[in-house]
C-alpha cells in the first residue's frame, strides 16, 4: 500500500477524531426518516441504524431491544443521550 503525503494523512486523522460526531448525526436524521418510512423501507433503515449503534459502542442487548421494539422515539432518546456523553 502506497504511503500517504501528510495532507491525507491530516485528512485520515481528522476523519477518524469526528467519526463520532458524524455518526449521531446521520443516526439523528436517520431517526427522522424512521418516523416517515414503513415496510422494507423502514427495514433497511433499521440495518443501517444498528451497525451505526454498534459502532458507536452501544451495548448489543440494548440494541436488540430498540431493534425489537422498532419505536423511533426510544431511538430518538438513545440519540440524545449519546449526544450528551460528547
Amino acid at each position: 500500500m502506497a504511503e500517504l503525503s501528510k495532507y491525507q494523512q491530516t485528512i485520515v486523522r481528522g476523519y477518524y477524531a469526528n467519526l463520532d460526531t458524524a455518526l449521531l448525526q446521520r443516526l439523528g436524521e436517520r431517526v427522522t426518516d424512521l418516523y416517515l418510512a414503513e415496510g422494507k423501507k423502514r427495514a433497511k433503515l433499521w440495518d443501517g441504524i444498528v451497525t451505526a449503534l454498534a459502532k458507536l459502542g452501544v451495548p448489543q442487548s440494548r440494541i436488540d431491544q430498540l431493534r425489537a421494539s422498532d419505536d423511533a422515539r426510544r431511538l430518538a432518546a438513545l440519540v440524545q443521550e449519546l449526544h450528551g456523553k460528547e
